[in-house]
């Protein structure tokens, strides 16, 4: 069915979904005034046999999941075109879909990602997002009963990059749905990874990382929906701050349904406070309308540098900007090591290493 968006109004920054978000920033994404550029940028590296992705007509695949968030909403009118990724049933992939962004310059774009997941399929589906941009993005994500899908988001944008995007994944009977969230680059960044369940069994581990340095914005808002029995839920975000007016934002909601009996949820972020002038938002929410569940909680901690650990290591003889390094690199490695891409692995923690050395000079 087919969504209006045509009656939403311009966020002004009261609303709570926009509270924290520093609109003068967003390049227009957010402003209805300003045209969003219906510009594809998504290219696949290569596509292994059973899976395929094209170009198609968006009015054939309008939203298949309501939304509230107004970049999604324009991004949705904005664009003809949607890039639509098949990957067939029963189709176990032993090499992931590498999706590189081929951005063209600084006008406010819009793109669309539809990735359709076939019954009892395994695959991974990495997205690269490099360089220079302003991006409107909605991402929709449909998993049919017993798929298994791993999928990654780098966010490793050039400074003075924008990028609001919405990840919605949609779990079938006994699916599994991960997730990770890396971002360690541009100006402003605003994620909102989301997902709901439409049948029993199912489950989703969403993680996310990011470091962010003087003057960044990282946002990332997860949404957990349950609204079927016996299913499950993990979140598990980590973030590191460094530098002048570095600023991170986590929401973590997650809303467990009347329906969704044996449900077992639990959300956790972490940030780490590396100087003076950071600041880190964590707000964990747990709404739950039933008593009969396995389990739900939530957990959030902000805290500054450990200087005991730091010099454990100086002790040992290890310089303060390798010792710092290796601490820097302990925290993340949870996340990291999950990724079982040791390119992208290393290429993630040089980043960090290399604006981690930009800040102490």
């Amino acid at each position: 069915m087919s969504l209006a968006t045509t009656n939403y109004l311009t966020p002004t920054g009261r609303e709570e979904a926009w509270r924290f978000t520093p609109l003068s920033r967003l390049g227009g994404l957010h402003d209805s005034s300003i045209a969003l550029v219906d510009r594809p940028s998504l290219i696949a590296q290569s596509l292994p046999a059973g899976t395929s992705m094209s170009l198609e007509n968006s009015a054939d695949y309008p939203l298949r999941t309501q939304t509230e968030d107004h970049i999604s909403l324009r991004v949705s009118e904005a664009v003809s075109q949607v890039s639509v990724l098949r990957i067939s049933a029963h189709n176990e992939l032993q090499e992931p879909i590498f999706l590189n962004r081929n951005c063209s310059g600084l006008e406010a774009e819009a793109s669309r990602l539809l990735i359709l997941v076939g019954s009892h399929a395994h695959a991974t589906v990495v997205i690269s997002n490099m360089g220079q941009s302003i991006l409107g993005e909605d991402i929709e994500i449909i998993l049919e009963d017993g798929a298994n899908l791993r999928f990654i988001t780098l966010q490793e944008w050039e400074t003075g990059s924008v990028h609001a995007a919405r990840h919605h994944a949609v779990i079938a009977k006994d699916a599994t749905f991960t997730s990770y969230v890396i971002t360690v680059g541009g100006s402003v960044v605003r994620l909102l990874p989301t997902v709901e369940y439409t049948g029993p069994g199912s489950s989703a581990e969403l993680n996310g990382l990011y470091f962010a340095t003087d003057g960044q914005h990282l946002e990332h808002r997860v949404h957990v929906e349950h609204d079927c029995p016996n299913a499950k839920s993990r979140v598990n975000y980590k973030g590191a701050l460094a530098g002048d007016l570095a600023r991170t934002v986590w929401i973590g909601d997650v809303f467990i349904k009347a329906a969704a009996q044996g449900t077992d949820t639990y959300e956790l972020n972490r940030n780490l406070l590396l100087t003076d002038g950071a600041r880190a938002d964590s707000v964990p929410n747990l709404e739950i309308e039933t008593g009969d569940i396995v389990g739900a909680g939530h957990a959030s901690t902000t805290g500054r540098f450990d200087d005991e650990q730091l010099f454990y290591l100086e002790s040992r003889g290890i310089p303060a900007e390798e010792a710092r390094r290796l601490v820097i690199r302990g925290f993340f490695a949870e996340i990291v090591s999950k990724l079982h891409l040791s390119e992208v692995e290393e290429r993630i923690m040089a980043r960090i290493d290399k604006e981690l050395s930009e800040v102490a000079q």
